[in-house]
C-alpha cells in the first residue's frame, strides 16, 4: 500500500514539472513571436497594392546636375512701367469711377478734382492775357519812338520791362493751366471750371486707390497707382559671398511657392554694383516666357542661378517624402512572393531639377540600393499617421 502510495506521489511531481516546462516553453515561444512583431517597424506593399497605385522601383542614378545659388526675391515690373498718380494742386476728389483690377489706356480719363483756387488761376490768367496785347502794343510803339528820338530811353524800358514781365506771367500760368490739364485757348473764350481731370499717364492696371469721393489731396497725395504688367522681371538679392560667382546670361530657375510647384526659367539681366544694407547684391533677371503663367507683380520667388554643372546622385522627386521639414525615402529591405518589405530612411536632399532631386548623403546606401520611386509619400503618410 505504501509502495502505491509512493508512485502516485512521484507520478505527480513529474507531472508537475513537465506541466511547468510546457507553460514556460509556450510563454517564451509567444514572446518571442510578439517581439518579433513589435521589433519589425519595416513598411509592407502588396503585390496587389503595388499593382493597384502603380508603384515602380529604381536606384540612385549619377546625372549632370545645376551647380547654383539659391536665392530669393518678388515679381517686379521696371520703373517705367509704374505710375503715381496725383495732383499737381490741391483739391478734393469729385469723382473717382474707377477700381482696383480696372484696366485703362494712356490718356484715358481717371478721376476729377475740385477746387476754388483753380477759377482764380484762370481768372488771373485771363486777365494777363488781355494786359499783354495792351503792354505789347505799347512797347512796339515806345520803340518806333525811341528809335526816332521821340521818346526818352526811360519810358522805352518801363514799357519793355512791364512787357516782357507780363510775358513771363502769361507763360507761367499758361503753363500751370496745362499740368493741370485745362486748355489755355478754352479759358481765353471765357470757359472757366472749377473741376479739373486727371489722365491716365501710361497703360496698365489700377493697383491701388488710396481716396474717395470727398477726400481732400494735395500735391503729394498718391492717389492711385497703375501697373503696366507687359514686361514683368525677376528681382533678387544674392548675398555677398556669392557675387563673384555671377554673370550675365546665366539661367534662373525659380518658383512661386505659394502660387504653384511648376519651376519657371529666366535669364540673368543686369546685376547690381552696390552691396545694401543686408549685405545682399540685386539681380535683375528676364523671365523666358512671361505669359506662361499669370505673373503679379509683388509675388515672392525662390530662385536657383545655375553657375556652372558637375555630377550628382539623384533620384527622382517621386521616390522623396517631406514630413515636418524631413526627407524620407522607402528602401528596398525584402521581396517576397506576397509583396515588399521598405525600410524608412531619412536623407539629405539639395537642388531639384526636371523632376530629380540631388541626394546628399548617398553613403549609407550600398552601390546596387533599390527604392521605391513613385508612391513614397503615401506609404511615408500613412505609416507617420499610423504611428502618431
Amino acid at each position: 500500500m505504501q509502495r502505491i502510495i509512493y508512485n502516485i506521489v512521484i507520478l505527480s511531481v513529474i507531472l508537475t514539472f513537465y506541466n511547468c516546462g510546457e507553460k514556460t516553453e509556450n510563454h517564451e515561444n509567444h514572446e518571442h513571436t510578439e517581439n518579433e512583431v513589435i521589433n519589425d517597424d519595416r513598411i509592407f506593399v502588396s503585390k496587389a497594392q503595388f499593382e493597384q497605385g502603380e508603384m515602380t522601383l529604381g536606384s540612385i542614378e549619377e546625372i549632370p546636375f545645376p551647380i547654383t545659388i539659391k536665392t530669393n526675391g518678388m515679381i517686379d515690373v521696371p520703373p517705367e512701367n509704374r505710375a503715381v498718380v496725383n495732383a499737381t494742386m490741391g483739391g478734393y476728389i469729385k469723382t473717382t469711377p474707377l477700381l482696383v483690377g480696372d484696366r485703362v489706356k494712356k490718356g484715358q480719363s481717371l478721376l476729377t478734382i475740385e477746387n476754388p483756387d483753380f477759377v482764380t488761376l484762370q481768372q488771373d490768367y485771363m486777365e494777363v492775357n488781355e494786359q499783354l496785347t495792351y503792354l505789347k502794343s505799347e512797347f512796339d510803339r515806345q520803340q518806333i519812338m525811341v528809335s526816332e528820338n521821340i521818346t526818352s530811353q526811360k519810358s522805352f524800358l518801363q514799357a519793355e520791362s512791364a512787357y516782357k514781365s507780363a510775358r513771363a506771367r502769361h507763360s507761367g500760368l499758361k503753363k500751370q493751366l496745362q499740368m493741370l490739364n485745362i486748355s489755355p485757348s478754352r479759358v481765353e473764350a471765357g470757359n472757366i471750371s472749377s473741376v479739373v481731370t486727371i489722365y491716365a499717364p501710361i497703360d496698365g492696371s489700377i493697383t491701388k486707390v488710396n481716396v474717395s469721393r470727398g477726400t481732400y489731396v494735395s500735391p503729394a497725395t498718391a492717389i492711385l497707382e497703375i501697373i503696366d504688367n507687359h514686361h514683368l522681371h525677376l528681382e533678387l538679392s544674392v548675398f555677398e559671398k556669392d557675387i563673384m560667382n555671377l554673370k550675365k546670361g546665366q539661367k534662373i530657375n525659380f518658383k512661386i511657392p505659394e502660387a504653384s510647384s511648376k519651376t519657371y526659367t529666366a535669364e540673368v539681366h543686369l546685376i547690381g554694383t552696390a552691396i545694401e544694407n543686408n549685405r545682399t547684391i540685386k539681380v535683375h533677371g528676364h523671365i523666358d516666357d512671361e505669359k506662361q503663367a499669370n505673373f503679379i507683380t509683388g509675388m515672392f520667388v525662390e530662385a536657383a542661378i545655375i553657375t556652372d554643372s558637375a555630377s550628382a546622385k539623384t533620384l527622382p522627386e517621386t521616390a522623396i517624402a517631406s514630413i515636418d521639414n524631413e526627407n524620407y525615402v522607402l528602401l528596398l529591405n525584402e521581396k517576397t512572393e506576397t509583396g515588399y518589405y521598405f525600410e524608412q530612411i531619412e536623407v539629405k536632399t539639395n537642388t531639384e531639377m526636371n523632376n530629380y532631386i540631388e541626394i546628399l548623403n548617398t553613403e549609407i546606401f550600398k552601390p546596387n540600393a533599390i527604392f521605391l520611386t513613385r508612391g513614397t509619400f503615401n506609404m511615408v503618410g500613412e505609416s507617420s499617421g499610423h504611428e502618431h
